[in-house]
């Protein structure tokens, strides 16, 4: 998933300290308290007609894997979206039907997305989805892959037509949605998948313990980085706890070439959302490379560095150097890692084909 680091966009959120009056008083003695207020790690959200249930996550698990929901029956939502590839895919862009099995940063194939894969981590607390936003809910987003020709580009309705006729799924609908005449419908799909997809959750990375209070979590590289992260603006638009938020700028990175990509404005035809596009979280970085929106930037360092320049000219922070860069760079990279909630992957699905299969990568 790409990266945008700070932009002036305004103080960060308040809300409930974690057990604390005063802010930063529960984080950790450790180089000093948080330089911002420390805040309760949110509950995961879920609308009132989709509670989550164990039933919902098991049958949402399932579907997310099976290539059954392809037109080539090879490609699935976990191809793009994998465990293994930072719940995105390694790639610049996707590859999608057409491309075989292989999945992560060996896949090709004749077609291609627009945009870089973004991550499912945390995606439960967005109030819009993809670049763009123009997804209004985890429910809501489950539909565009089947609508657009180079993703699953198979008809949602002829998805649920075949897999109701297959005994293992009508049985884990009906446990999934009990008391419904009919419970294999396309609204239920959606609602499954998105109850799986709300149990992507990271929030127990070094920093979270350094603010509960243990004083060795984070090094002191990272300490210097989670400094350098406050003074450079980067909480107004990736607000701790949740290093993310619902905003969209313009950090003027580089276009997929030959690829035209007005970014939010395409959905609301607004002028000032030209070029702007969703403000990605930053928890788990290390595994969502290649970054931005169009994957331009290889390395998380390198983005780092973009967006370093970028804030000293859009918002009026300090140029930073080597040893700084790196600091921010480690803080970003290991203080708010953690896949802890990683989903398992399973051996067969109930249409009996095969899953994708993960090729090798290299990580930077």
């Amino acid at each position: 998933m790409a990266v945008a680091l700070p932009v002036a966009c305004g103080a960060p959120d308040g809300a409930a300290k974690h057990g604390a009056s005063d802010a930063g008083a529960t984080a950790s003695d450790a180089g000093g308290a948080a330089p911002w207020p420390v805040q309760e790690f949110p509950a995961v959200p879920a609308p009132i007609d989709n509670p989550t249930t164990d039933e919902k996550i098991a049958l949402g698990r399932m579907l997310f894997y099976d290539p059954v929901a392809s037109v080539d029956r090879q490609l699935a939502c976990g191809t793009c979206h994998s465990e293994f590839w930072g719940m995105a895919d390694a790639l610049p862009v996707s590859v999608g039907n057409g491309g075989g099995l292989v999945a992560g940063p060996g896949r090709q194939g004749p077609r291609t997305t627009r945009r870089n894969a973004p991550t499912l981590w945390n995606a439960a607390f967005r109030s819009h989805l993809f670049w763009d936003g123009r997804g209004a809910s985890l429910e809501d987003q489950v539909h565009f892959p089947f609508d657009a020709p180079e993703e699953l580009s198979r008809p949602l309705a002829d998805v649920v037509a075949e897999i109701r006729a297959i005994p293992a799924y009508a049985s884990a609908f009906a446990s999934a949605f009990p008391g419904a005449g009919d419970p294999v419908t396309e609204a239920n799909f959606t609602r499954a998948v998105a109850a799986f997809e709300r149990t992507m959750i990271s929030r127990r990375g070094l920093y979270d313990a350094w603010v509960e209070g243990d004083t060795g979590a984070m090094s002191d590289s990272m300490l210097r980085g989670m400094r350098l992260f406050a003074e450079e603006g980067c909480p107004d638009c990736h607000r701790p706890p949740l290093f993310s938020s619902d905003r969209f700028e313009d950090r003027h990175v580089p276009p997929v070439p030959g690829v035209d990509d007005a970014g939010r404005f395409e959905v609301t035809g607004d002028p000032a959302d030209r070029n702007r596009f969703a403000v990605p979280t930053l928890r788990n970085l290390p595994d969502s490379g290649p970054y931005f929106h169009s994957g331009a930037v290889e390395t998380l360092g390198e983005a780092v560095r973009h967006e370093v320049a970028e804030s000293a000219v859009a918002a009026g922070a300090r140029s930073l150097d080597d040893d700084e860069v790196s600091d921010l760079t480690v803080f970003l990279q290991k203080a708010l890692f953690d896949t802890t909630n990683s989903p398992s992957r399973p051996h067969e699905v109930p249409s009996g084909l095969p899953l994708p299969i993960d090729g090798p990568g290299v990580r930077h």
